[in-house]
């Protein structure tokens, strides 16, 4: 079992950054695939970024070059920082552990957290 606990969201201007955090608990934490999702209101929960326990990353296209995912696995916590924000990256932001790497469906991640709200103010 992995609960996740997710914090960092708020409110920013466009152009701004913020930095999303998840605190996992668990022993097994480092051999699992970290996700971040979205969801925006009226629409499907949508892939951001993952990383697999050697560091290994994906992300979506659409915040290629402006979010970045990290992990420590020592500390159990991974982090989303999101530089660049623009008013479509308004969601909930929710952390999630999974088994399989390459992966973009949301229902492959067993473990999820609560959400985090982001907005983007333009």
């Amino acid at each position: 079992q992995v609960q996740l606990v997710e914090s960092g969201g708020g409110s920013v201007q466009t152009g701004g950054s913020l930095r999303l955090s998840c605190a996992a608990s668990g022993r097994t934490f480092s051999s699992y695939v970290m996700g971040w999702f979205r969801q925006a209101p009226g629409k499907e929960r949508e892939f951001v970024a993952s990383i697999g326990w050697n560091g290994g990353s994906d992300y979506a296209d659409s915040v290629k070059g402006r979010f970045t995912i990290s992990r420590d696995n020592a500390r159990n916590t991974g982090s989303l920082q999101m530089n660049s924000l623009k008013p479509e990256d308004t969601a909930v932001y929710y952390c999630a552990a999974g088994r399989f790497s390459g992966t973009h469906n949301p229902s492959t991640y067993p473990y999820w957290g609560r959400g985090t709200q982001v907005t983007v103010s333009s």
